[in-house]
């Protein structure tokens, strides 16, 4: 028995023994052995955890350095379902899922019945979800929202005694647009998904959106990262800034003044551009309808995300005159005194004669006053007698016609010249602009640019730099050249035709457009509108089109409207005045004052009047303190100085720039001064600057002017949040409209963080 005991020892302990030795070598063989590599990857999977790291999208400039678009700070609401049914089941007479239901209806719109699907969200299995967003409507929201239902939050804290009530505010980022609606057809937007949507945002994309980083590191089994353990971290790269041609001050009296046009005779669409004719800079760039790319979901339907700078075309009527006078003047067939019969002419004994705006002409008038009077037989004359067919043809290629430009926007349309030369009519028509021609009005501007720069046809574009701002590298555009379309002086008899379009001030049909002070030139435009393949009586395309001053261009401007709603539509009646209000802003801004006769004081003056009610802010950077002041109350300014120095580093409002005599120009004389002036009665566009010369971070709340601020430090970093309201309420009504608008971001620094076709039969078409 004890043998038999002692042999089954024996046997265990070899078989244990065994069974360690193998134990052993397994070990040695994933730890050592060939395989240990492998393993060892094995494992560092289940204790290595990775994240990513948002990179930040560049931001867009104006010329200028205005922030126009940057990346802001937003929330995404989530519920927990599981946490809510808790809460109800702990004490039903809380409502609690009522009360959520009802605060996020009244907050973010949510239909009541939604809210409820969300709050109560299951499994398959039956079990409620830990956590469920609130999309859309509680999907990146701004500040001013996630306040007032963190406010809420607490309160349910109060209620329930718990510090967890299954409300959740996710931190992330969208794209935030600081001067709403402005000039967002050129510069499109970003989705709520990311995605780049319609403009420079779009075509922009790969430099603008950069590339997230990542970072991986061990994790112990309650996944806090081990305090020794391994990282490995790859950077995010932020996207480029993008610094562009317009002018944000231009293009804000574009859109203002077309707004105004835009609602007095509610056509269909209305389109400016401005350029700089020297570079072609586009220097403001508007068309109506609009959206407000930071909620685009609430654009009132298609049309207002086209752009009809690049998108739409028209006949463009008389001011493609200007085309065929430049011809005419290059190929020495534009004699101003040389007389002619106006009234009407007959091109071919089968078609219906052509004939002037005004049954019966003028009778026998020079060329010149055929100009002036925008007389379609006097470009019958020169288009296709003078000039014929092929010439004609071949100088509307050349200025750009039924090509794309190649500015910087998707969905740019090349229009179509598709006139037949062996056709007389259609040749006759072509030439005042009707007919077989078919242009965008960027086309127009860039044509005329060629008139006013000394006849170079120059690619119009929107970029001016592309900076990185890791490497600090640049990109700068420069000026592309495309052609030489008529010769210096052929242009500057032109401009000079043109001038007396406007300054004739008995039978110009621009005159309305006359600046005293300043030498415009332009041409109006009238164009009936292809209806079913005719032409219709009523309906009309009506525009301006000219550049100032004749005598150094500095700006093209071009007004278009589509079927303005009004008995008398006429290009100087209608686009006249919508060109006249940007082109003086405008001039005025860039610093061009008017050089005024005592005759055109005394008719702008009234009598009364002992001093202006606005000037143009003369430049003081680099004077000293009392030089400056001195300087500023010579135009009748004061001066508020910002910083220790002694001399002025920077102004605002920027040299140039038109105000009223009321607001004060402040005057920075320290780079990083540590405190901000009082900034109430600013514009939103003032007070951001302001921020933006002092390197404060800045967060705005509500819409309209400056009514509060409020400052704090932290460390280095100013930070300001600006408090806004539509002028002309009372007081203590301000912070509650600025509140109920909601919209708080911080952006830059100013912060990081906020055709018809051919017509088959015409009536006598309008010059």
């Amino acid at each position: 028995m004890t043998k038999r005991i002692r042999l089954r020892t024996l046997l265990m302990g070899g078989f244990f023994a065994l069974l360690f030795v193998g134990l052993v070598f397994r070990i040695y063989w994933v730890q050592v052995g060939p395989a240990s590599a492998q393993w060892a990857e094995k494992a560092r999977k289940t204790w290595m955890t990775s994240e990513q790291i948002p990179q930040e999208r560049g931001k867009m400039l104006d010329r200028n350095g205005a922030v126009l678009a940057a990346n802001a700070v937003a929330y995404t609401v989530a519920v927990s379902p599981k946490r809510v049914a808790q809460l109800e089941k702990e004490n039903p007479d809380w409502h609690f899922a009522d009360r959520i239901v009802s605060k996020f209806h009244n907050v973010l719109g949510t239909p009541e019945d939604k809210l409820r699907s969300i709050i109560g969200a299951k499994r398959k299995d039956g079990t409620y979800l830990d956590q469920k967003e609130v999309r859309p409507d509680g999907w990146k929201i701004d500040k001013s929202v996630k306040d007032r239902l963190d406010t809420f939050t607490q309160e349910m804290r109060t209620l329930t005694g718990k510090k967890d009530v299954g409300v959740y505010f996710i931190q992330d980022q969208k794209r935030y647009y600081p001067n709403g609606s402005l000039a967002s057809h050129i510069l499109g937007y970003q989705n709520k998904e990311g995605t780049a949507i319609l403009g420079l945002e779009k075509t922009l994309d790969n430099a603008l959106k950069g590339s997230p980083g990542s970072i991986q590191y061990e994790k112990d089994n309650t996944g806090a990262q081990l305090p020794n353990g391994q990282v490995t971290m790859k950077p995010a790269i932020n996207g480029k800034d993008v610094t562009l041609t317009i002018d944000q001050d231009i293009q804000f009296y574009m859109e203002e003044a077309i707004r105004e046009s835009y609602d007095q005779y509610h056509p269909i669409s209305i389109t400016a551009i401005a350029a700089d004719p020297k570079t072609m800079d586009i220097l403001g760039m508007a068309s109506l309808p609009e959206f407000d790319p930071n909620q685009y979901w609430t654009a009132q339907g298609q049309d207002s995300f086209k752009d009809n700078a690049v998108q739409s075309i028209y006949e463009p009527g008389s001011t493609f005159k200007i085309v065929t006078l430049a011809a005419a003047v290059q190929e020495g067939k534009f004699n101003p005194e040389e007389r002619y019969m106006s009234g009407s002419i007959s091109v071919s004994k089968k078609s219906t004669p052509i004939r002037d705006v005004k049954r019966g002409g003028w009778g026998e008038i020079s060329f010149l006053e055929g100009l002036k009077h925008s007389s379609n037989v006097a470009f019958v004359k020169l288009g296709y007698e003078k000039l014929g067919a092929e010439k004609l043809r071949s100088y509307i290629d050349a200025f750009g016609f039924g090509q794309k430009t190649g500015i910087e926007l998707p969905g740019e349309l090349a229009g179509a010249i598709s006139f037949r030369n062996n056709v007389p009519r259609e040749v006759a028509t072509a030439a005042f602009g009707q007919g077989g021609v078919q242009v965008t009005p960027i086309q127009q501007v860039t044509a005329v640019a060629a008139v006013a720069n000394g006849g170079k046809l120059m690619q119009p574009h929107l970029i001016k730099s592309i900076s990185d701002p890791a490497t600090g590298t640049k990109q700068v555009f420069e000026p592309k050249v495309v052609r030489q379309v008529i010769s210096p002086e052929s242009a500057r008899k032109v401009g000079d035709y043109l001038e007396t379009v406007v300054s004739d001030q008995k039978i110009g049909t621009g005159k309305i457009a006359y600046i005293p002070g300043y030498r415009i030139a332009g041409k109006t435009g009238t164009a009936q509108k292809v209806i079913n393949g005719k032409y219709s009586p009523d309906k009309y395309v009506v525009s301006f089109i000219g550049f100032a001053p004749v005598e150094d261009p500095r700006i093209v401007l071009y007004v278009i409207l589509d079927e303005p709603q009004t008995p008398l539509a006429g290009g100087g009646s209608v686009a006249g005045p919508v060109f006249k209000k940007i082109m003086e802003q405008s001039l005025r801004h860039l610093g061009i004052m008017p050089n005024l006769s005592a005759a055109d004081q005394a008719n702008t003056l009234p009598a009364s009047a002992s001093k202006d009610v606005t000037a143009s802010v003369t430049d003081v950077t680099g004077m000293t303190t009392g030089q400056a002041k001195t300087e500023l109350k010579r135009h009748n300014f004061d001066a508020m100085t910002i910083g220790g120095g002694g001399k002025v580093v920077q102004q605002l409002p920027k040299a140039g720039s038109t105000l009223p005599i009321s607001q004060p120009v402040f005057l920075l004389t320290e780079v990083t001064p540590g405190t901000l002036p009082d900034m109430t009665g600013m514009s939103l566009r003032d007070a951001l600057e302001m921020c933006s010369l002092l390197k404060a971070t800045c967060t705005v709340k509500g819409e309209g002017y400056v009514v509060a601020q409020q400052e704090s430090k932290s460390g280095a970093d100013l930070k300001v949040s600006l408090t806004l309201a539509p002028p002309g309420q009372p007081p203590q009504q301000q912070q509650a409209a600025a509140v109920s608008k909601g919209g708080t971001a911080s952006i830059g620094s100013v912060s990081k963080g906020t055709s018809p076709g051919r017509a088959s039969a015409s009536p006598a078409p309008n010059g």
